[in-house]
């Protein structure tokens, strides 16, 4: 989960997919636990937000029951009105019925007001109010809610059904309102011999970045024996691969140290999804995202020409093996693929064109920074 933009406002990771569907989970079997055996209650969702809390409510119900759904409505944009619209009504004969109501999200109350309202008439066997979020700190009315999902902090929420402006409602998760990102981040990719190291001290040059480079990052810390890097050390002299914990560790301080920047070039990380995932999520903590995976994209028999003219000179034995080099280049497509699918599934993945001029190559990348 990363930070989501809708139009002018931030929104940052809060409540993710598997909680979610634990809280769930937990509200269908209290409701059901608490009924009678035999009885067939009528769930009435409250429309637009509660569609997905309803679905997902009803399957895990274990047990009869009928549904039905009421439209209110109350926000406009992040802010919740006094006065409440009723656009769609019950229609079903409630005599006698337990009627279970099931509410994306209760903070004022004035629409669980209106709830109770619209049901005061309905001659109901029983009404109880499960929802899914509450925010008790502006909850203003003497009114019982029987089922609490998940007491919440007052800051506004998207996902799940629920949105911003119509928007984000198509979101699995719960994400949160937040600041503007201040930085630029970008994951720098390309294979070897696509002159990422080149393009990256130009991009941190020309937009005051700070350049990560994973390799360089675990040389520092093993040079000058950091706690990190004798652990580091440690699992390398094992012939074990590092834990993805570490290296994430590594790079959180090479951020920390840099809190003033005005955006980070990560070189070389992620590798893995896992590895994505866990950047995300730091610098999500941070208000702040990965904007972009720019990926330099070179014609594979070209790379090895440049890399097989490199190794005259450059001192490294797998430059001057053309295998060994088409195996890293196996390598690289393999990882590469995955993160590809990753950050082109949150809209942020751009190929460029590496093959060109120094100046050329590095005024395609700028043209994408530009718009970031």
């Amino acid at each position: 989960m990363s930070i989501i933009r809708l139009q002018d406002l931030y929104f940052k990771p809060y409540i993710n997919k598997v909680e979610i569907k634990a809280i769930v989970k937990h509200l269908a079997e209290q409701v059901k636990a608490d009924l009678p055996k035999g009885e067939v209650p009528i769930f009435v969702g409250i429309l637009n937000g509660c569609f997905l809390f309803a679905a997902d409510f009803i399957r895990e119900y274990n047990g009869d029951c009928e549904v039905s759904f009421v439209k209110l409505a109350s926000y406009q944009g992040t802010k919740t009105s006094e006065n409440v619209k009723q656009l769609v009504g019950i229609n079903e004969d409630l005599t006698g019925r337990t009627v279970i109501i099931l509410e994306d999200i209760i903070d004022t109350g004035t629409t669980l007001q209106e709830i109770y309202n619209i049901f005061r008439h309905q001659n109901v066997k029983q009404l109880k109010v499960a929802t899914l979020f509450f925010k008790p700190d502006v909850f203003r009315k003497e009114l019982p809610i029987d089922y609490i999902g998940k007491s919440i902090d007052d800051k506004f929420i998207v996902g799940y059904g629920l949105d911003y402006n119509g928007l984000g409602r198509n979101y699995p998760e719960i994400y949160q309102l937040t600041t503007t990102p201040k930085m630029k981040n970008i994951v720098l990719f390309g294979p070897p011999g696509a002159g990422k190291g080149t393009q990256a001290a130009f991009l941190k040059d020309m937009y005051n970045l700070v350049h990560i480079s994973t390799g360089d990052v675990f040389r520092f810390n093993i040079k000058n024996q950091t706690e990190l890097g004798l652990l580091a050390k440690k699992y390398m002299d094992e012939g074990d691969l590092v834990p993805d914990e570490v290296t994430i560790n590594m790079l959180k301080a090479e951020v920390e140290k840099n809190a003033d920047a005005q955006g980070f070039i990560f070189d070389g990380f992620p590798r893995t999804q896992s590895q994505a995932e866990a950047l995300d999520a730091f610098l999500s903590d941070k208000g702040e995202q990965i904007n972009a995976m720019i990926a330099l994209e070179v014609p594979e028999d070209i790379l090895v020409t440049r890399l097989l003219e490199r190794g005259k000179t450059s001192g490294r034995t797998d430059d001057t093996d053309e295998v060994k080099i088409r195996n890293r280049f196996n390598e690289y497509n393999t990882k590469t693929a995955i993160l590809k699918d990753y950050f082109d599934a949150q809209n942020k993945y751009f190929g460029i064109d590496g093959v060109g001029s120094i100046e050329d190559i590095t005024k395609r990348i700028s043209k994408v920074f530009d718009q970031l």
